[in-house]
């Protein structure tokens, strides 16, 4: 399908591998091959899907004349992280929201923030949720007066212009597909703003990728992600009047959330240490831990019977675990 994409600064190391699991497979596929492609190689400060979806957003950015980045998540947001590292790739200043209180010390993501010089303005969890647009808009009003030009970017880059990002993969994996001989197969992502399921979700659809996307919810339920990824969807298209007209339908795989968001369960850890032996992968507890965790259990559930192959994105995260150091040596002590 023909489609014009919008201009992009080339930020990320693409194309990503698609890596066999071999070993993986024989514990955990029950007779699927299990594959991941390696998007938590899309560059080192700049690691996982974030990187992709801020190629657009950075040349949307500077397209029309910002000269500042606000951006908004969790103390430990790989997104935030990724957009402290691309705005001082570019000469962009950046401000980050962060939700919680201010460590007494800072770590994972959040050290790295800093050290790429992003401004940073914490906020307890209740004011965050209860006033984020409001605190968004104030600081957009602030740099306003001192006469720059502030873009906002929402929560993961999850927009109609972020979107593109993940449009753009499916054209490199329907070239990892016909390289490892995968005639259909399940795409299953860590979804936690949406942005990512929904370019699978559109990518597969206009690239007629032979692949049915899942995501499974680090946060939330999956109403709201059907949701959101409709609001995305429906973003692009009104911000880009000339793409094609295709019909999409996000699938979900519910209740893997645990705790809560960033909250994972000893299964996880336990999982994640096993997979690294195995395979010497390196998951996050907040993303791919709980993502990974909810496609094995699919597996042996039966869900995916019928096709062969399954792929898991690995959207990166690694920095993330580090702050959770405490859980994830109590599973290597459980697992010796």
């Amino acid at each position: 399908m023909a489609l014009s994409y919008p201009r992009r600064i080339d930020l990320a190391q693409i194309p990503t591998p698609l890596q066999f699991l071999e070993r993986a497979s024989r514990q955990w596929g029950r007779g699927h091959r299990l594959w991941v492609k390696r998007d938590d190689l899309t560059g080192c400060t700049l690691s996982g899907n974030k990187v992709r979806k801020l190629e657009f957003i950075a040349a949307h950015a500077i397209d029309n004349g910002c000269d500042t980045l606000i951006t908004c998540g969790g103390l430990q947001s790989n997104h935030c992280r990724a957009t402290a590292f691309a705005g001082a790739q570019l000469g962009l200043d950046v401000h980050l929201v962060l939700r919680g209180d201010a460590p007494a010390e800072n770590d994972g993501n959040l050290l790295l923030d800093y050290l790429a010089g992003a401004r940073v303005s914490c906020y307890p969890a209740i004011q965050y949720r209860e006033e984020i647009d409001s605190l968004l808009a104030q600081w957009q009003a602030h740099y306003a007066a001192e006469g720059k030009k502030a873009l906002v970017i929402p929560t993961g880059g999850s927009d109609g212009v972020g979107v593109w990002g993940y449009i753009a993969a499916c054209e490199e994996l329907s070239q990892d597909f016909s390289a490892a001989g995968i005639a259909e197969a399940h795409v299953v992502t860590a979804t936690g703003s949406g942005g990512t399921q929904t370019g699978l979700t559109l990518g597969a659809a206009l690239h007629r990728l032979p692949a049915t996307i899942w995501g499974v919810n680090v946060c939330d339920d999956e109403d709201y992600f059907l949701r959101k990824v409709a609001q995305d969807a429906a973003d692009w298209r009104q911000r880009y009047s000339d793409v094609p007209a295709v019909e999409i339908s996000p699938r979900v795989l519910d209740g893997y959330v645990g705790k809560g968001y960033a909250a994972a369960d000893t299964a996880v850890f336990e999982l994640m240490a096993e997979l690294c032996r195995l395979e010497g992968l390196v998951l996050d507890p907040v993303y791919t831990g709980k993502a990974f965790s909810g496609m094995v259990a699919e597996i042996a559930a039966g869900r995916f019977e019928g096709c062969k192959d399954i792929v898991f994105l690995h959207t990166g995260g690694v920095f993330g675990l580090f702050p959770q150091r405490a859980a994830m040596q109590g599973a290597l002590r459980g697992t010796r």
